[in-house]
């Protein structure tokens, strides 16, 4: 069931070449942050596509754990994720995290960013997270459940991370 979650190279090569492809933005009268250059409409249909998946297999990392599978989970993820904690650590802060806060009842996807990072605190490489807004049992409030993937070598997007804030 975990090897749904590991997604294709093709939809990474398509919306990665969709971006280099866009027109640089003119640059700005005085220093500042630049803005990123604007997408084209493929460009956009590609990062939609993208997200699209990407929730739908946060979403399927999200019910293993449900599930209690957090194990399998940790055996697909990404290499960063296995050389940053051990298996049996993450099932183990994975189902004390989820003990306090109780069942899910309902599930609302939130956010989904990207994130590159040059090492450092988190892993060197390319990052999508997806996040949920979950009510549990136990919470007046929903929580913040956080879903990463991290960009493989082989060009295979793999859980990096889940956790609940």
């Amino acid at each position: 069931m975990f090897k749904q979650l590991v997604l294709s190279t093709a939809l990474l090569a398509a919306s990665t070449a969709a971006l280099a492809q866009s027109k640089p933005a003119a640059a700005p009268a005085q220093p500042q942050a630049q803005a990123a250059p604007a997408l084209t409409p493929e460009q956009q249909a590609a990062v939609q596509k993208q997200d699209a998946n990407m929730a739908q297999a946060a979403l399927q990392v999200a019910q293993l754990i449900d599930q209690g599978k957090a194990g399998e989970v940790w055996d697909g993820a990404s290499t960063v994720a296995k050389q940053a904690v051990k298996r049996d650590d993450f099932v183990k802060q994975v189902d004390s995290d989820r003990s306090k806060v109780g069942k899910p009842a309902s599930r609302k996807l939130a956010a989904i960013t990207r994130s590159a990072s040059k090492g450092g605190a988190t892993p060197e490489g390319f990052y999508i997270n997806v996040s949920f807004a979950t009510q549990f049992a136990n919470e007046k409030q929903p929580v913040r459940e956080l879903i990463s993937f991290h960009l493989d070598s082989d060009k295979t997007w793999r859980v990096s991370g889940y956790t609940l804030r």
